[in-house]
């Protein structure tokens, strides 16, 4: 049963706001098979490691008292570290709150 990701079921309003330099990440579903086509049980499946940006914090707050922009925009496909962030749970949906410095690149295309 798939669920509808942030992207695929228009714009949601969340109650979190990510402060400074933080995004908040919905992760993909994990994959239920492998490319052979095996069936995975739940506790077989991996930690997804990449996910839609839902929502974004303000940018760093330098020295100079100026914020620093983010490089990443709220509906980038992003690819974050398998230990990155701290996950939660909002109106049931797993999340990821990490820093953009957690982040490894954006999926393009």
């Amino acid at each position: 049963m798939a669920r509808k990701s942030a992207a695929a079921s228009g714009k949601r309003t969340f109650r979190v706001k990510p402060l400074d330099d933080r995004v908040l990440v919905e992760p993909d579903e994990a994959e239920e098979r492998t490319s052979g086509g095996i069936l995975l049980p739940d506790a077989a499946k991996e930690k997804p490691q990449r996910g839609t940006v839902v929502a974004a914090g303000p940018g760093k707050l330098l020295d100079s008292g100026e914020r620093a922009t983010l490089s990443v925009k709220v509906g980038d496909k992003v690819v974050y570290g398998r230990y990155a962030g701290t996950e939660i749970k909002l109106d049931g949906e797993p999340f990821v709150i990490c820093r953009e410095s957690d982040i490894l690149g954006v999926l393009e295309g």
